[in-house]
């Protein structure tokens, strides 16, 4: 049985959740402990529950710790099972980081699933919905995985409240992706998305990231939502010939608009002025694909600890290198089975 100390690295939720999908990739059962060690309030909270109990039913699991609370977990997987799935978060939770656990054993399941996931679409701290379908699934289409994705309703945090349908259409035979270089001229779109708040918000998030990054009009646009609470957040989408990078702010209460614009305007620019394809949440994004295709490799920015951190889950489940190179400041290149 592979062993997991939860409080290695970053030492968040995101060790069990790779850890979970890896155990049901590769049908290695594991135990971690330490779950969440270094948090405020460790172990499983109610979305790392909810991911769990989600991979449970996918790969017809023993489990052992699946409790709120619990620090230890032992999971004993028998098989991947294709089917139609609805898993509710209960809470404004991540519905994104319940797919993320479960999305890379069915997609190389032997049919296709259906999976109807209920509470927070767009979360801090979490892979936003337009973040996964901009960004992410594209890039498994080019794998040979087809996933559509269907946002049905916005659930911000802390009202939850949100829905999305994901098809899962999987592929036994994952091609390796190389992602080296940022082709053409980079198209730059933000967009200020407001549920039941004033607008006058989204206009001084947008005017400051104009004043940021040089944006014209046609560059900029308010979303007005429905939602069950209150919700903000600024995206910003770059798209070269080669990927779609979503950058993602979320507004706060006592928060400036400007400030919140300002935060996702510095990621945006800092990925503009360098000359990688790779943003830094994608980084982590791309390292179970590529390990379970067996190669690929990319150029990023200097990885975050949560990369360095799934890397190393990674290398318990799967017999494939990585390597991390420097090639100069804030770029680096990594590399999957070579």
């Amino acid at each position: 049985m592979i062993e997991i100390d939860g409080s290695m690295g970053e030492g968040g939720g995101q060790i069990l959740r790779s850890s979970l999908a890896l155990s049901l990739v590769t049908q290695k059962p594991f135990r971690i402990f330490h779950i969440r060690k270094g948090r405020k309030r460790p172990g499983l909270m109610r979305q790392h529950l909810t991911s769990l109990q989600a991979a449970a039913r996918v790969g017809g699991a023993k489990v052992e710790g699946d409790v709120i609370g619990s620090e230890e977990v032992t999971f004993h997987p028998s098989g991947i099972h294709a089917g139609h799935y609805e898993f509710s978060v209960g809470t404004a939770g991540s519905t994104m980081l319940v797919l993320q656990t479960v999305l890379p054993p069915l997609m190389i399941a032997e049919g296709e699933s259906m999976l109807i996931l209920r509470g927070g679409t767009h979360n801090p701290y979490a892979p936003p919905f337009h973040f996964v379908v901009e960004t992410f699934l594209p890039l498994l289409e080019k794998m040979g995985v087809h996933v559509e994705a269907d946002l049905k309703s916005y659930g911000f945090y802390p009202a939850g409240g949100g829905k999305c349908e994901i098809r899962i259409q999987p592929s036994q035979n994952l091609a390796p992706l190389e992602i080296l270089e940022r082709e053409g001229k980079c198209q730059v779109h933000a967009v200020s998305v407001i549920a039941n708040l004033s607008s006058q918000i989204a206009k001084r998030e947008l005017k400051t990231v104009q004043g940021y990054l040089g944006l014209n009009k046609k560059q900029i646009e308010i979303r007005a939502v429905e939602s069950q609470g209150p919700g903000n957040l600024v995206f910003i989408e770059i798209e070269s010939d080669t990927v779609k990078e979503v950058v993602t702010a979320f507004g706060e209460r006592q928060v400036p608009a400007e400030a919140v614009a300002k935060r996702a305007a510095r990621e945006a620019k800092q990925y503009l002025e360098s000359d990688v394809p790779v943003g830094l949440h994608l980084a982590d994004q791309l390292l179970i694909p590529l390990a379970m295709a067996g190669g690929g490799a990319y150029r990023t920015l200097a990885p975050t600890e949560h990369t360095r951190t799934n890397i190393e889950v990674v290398r318990r489940f799967l017999d494939v290198g990585i390597r991390m190179e420097k090639e100069r400041e804030n770029a680096y290149r990594i590399e999957i089975g070579r």
